[in-house]
């Protein structure tokens, strides 16, 4: 059977006996104080991903091989666990991370809608980063705010009672750098 996953078909064995290793720039001694104090096993996997994540804003394929190096555990169990949680991210995210809650009050409220003007706006799908790396952009299923829907989250800032051009003013707060900490309705 074929491999569909670009990143597993760079870890296939090159010769005999080598395995080709990425080179995707990112500064592995950074991963050093990171795993500090980790103990070198399997049980290891998870808060080496998460510290790692911390440092690097996202896990590189070349530091996901290094974790596996130093935790002593196969690359494919460190990628495995990277993959399965949605707490990972395998590519650079925005420094802006926007949810907007599709929830039962939300989508009634026009979630939908303000989906759609953040896309048009920002110029990038759901579940896209935008190439400068300001935004990305991200659904979720509640955000636990029914009572001030529709709702976004921008940067762990709740924004409620929005409707389309509020929220393309709260973006443009993000954009022009003004962040205030709520929209009034």
């Amino acid at each position: 059977m074929p491999m569909k996953d670009p990143l597993a078909r760079r870890w296939r064995k090159g010769g005999p006996g080598e395995l080709r290793r990425p080179d995707d720039g990112a500064d592995l001694s950074l991963l050093e104080d990171a795993l500090q104090g980790l103990p070198r096993n399997e049980m290891s996997v998870i808060p080496a991903l998460q510290r790692a994540q911390e440092v690097y804003g996202y896990l590189p394929e070349s530091v996901l091989a290094q974790i596996a190096d130093e935790l002593r555990v196969p690359w494919a169990r460190v990628y495995g666990v990277a993959t399965f949680y949605a707490q990972f991210h395998l590519k650079p995210r925005g420094r802006h991370i926007v949810l907007v809650c599709r929830g039962t009050a939300c989508h009634v409220g026009g979630a939908s809608e303000i989906l759609g003007a953040l896309e048009e706006r920002l110029g990038i799908r759901e579940g896209e980063t935008t190439p400068d790396l300001m935004f990305t952009l991200e659904t979720v299923a509640c955000l636990g705010a029914c009572a001030l829907a529709p709702v976004i989250v921008v940067g762990g800032r709740y924004y409620g009672h929005l409707d389309e051009a509020k929220t393309l003013a709260v973006i443009d707060m993000y954009t022009d750098g003004n962040a205030a900490p709520e929209v009034q309705p």
